[in-house]
């Protein structure tokens, strides 16, 4: 194929650049604000896709992140790839404190209470969850009897109150994004565009210089007998 790489890259090398790109994380976020400034599309409506995909970052639809962020932007109008960009707000370094807020919130809004050892036992409560899955795709196909303990209690205890809570952190979050974005980008894109009218400009004297020395040089050319 033609997109396929010659050397494949190995399962625990593609996780560990996951965790953490080449370069480290602030070159990554440095690549991403230099595309989203390069977007050829108006500032507000770049912004707004930046809306989308730092607001979809709040969700606990992990692997959908990206589907949540483009039918967002879709509806608002916004940019399509500042909305895929925009998703990377939520990485490796910031999905356990957008989790941790996004429960607390969610719980405080239920009137709900998290376990005092809601911290230790969450990996659980997924593990359980995935546990359950599992079990109950096998038993679809054997006699076993199908359980679902553990994806109600994840259902209830985590799933729904991250789903709830995370949308008012993520409206915060997204539209402070969106009110930094939109100064920043049109200065950029009119910087941007008097930097491209001063070269045009150069290019154009330069035009007309050679120009004229070529027509210098013809009229010299005809006065010598």
């Amino acid at each position: 194929m033609i997109f396929k790489r010659r050397d494949p890259k190995p399962a625990l090398r593609a996780v560990a650049e996951f965790l953490w790109p080449r370069g480290g994380w602030t070159r990554a976020f440095h690549y991403v604000k230099y595309r989203m400034k390069r977007l050829p599309d108006s500032p507000d409506r770049i912004a707004r896709g930046i809306w989308a995909g730092v607001f979809t970052a709040f969700t606990p639809f992990y692997g959908l992140h990206f589907v949540i962020a483009f039918l967002l932007a879709r509806a608002m109008k916004g940019n399509l790839l500042a909305a895929l960009m925009g998703t990377f707000f939520g990485n490796p370094l910031t999905y356990v404190p957008i989790g941790v807020v996004s429960l607390q919130t969610g719980h405080f809004i239920l009137g709900s209470k998290m376990d005092e050892g809601v911290h230790r036992s969450l990996g659980g409560k997924f593990v359980d969850a995935g546990s359950d899955l599992w079990h109950n795709l096998i038993a679809i196909f054997t006699d076993a009897k199908m359980d679902w303990a553990g994806l109600s209690v994840f259902g209830h205890e985590v799933l729904y109150p991250y789903l709830i809570g995370g949308i008012l952190p993520g409206i915060i979050c997204a539209t402070v994004c969106y009110y930094l974005m939109v100064p920043l980008l049109y200065a950029y894109q009119k910087r941007r565009r008097g930097m491209l009218k001063a070269k045009f400009e150069e290019l154009k004297q330069k035009a007309a210089a050679k120009a004229e020395v070529k027509r210098k040089a013809k009229g010299s050319g005809e006065g010598t007998p």
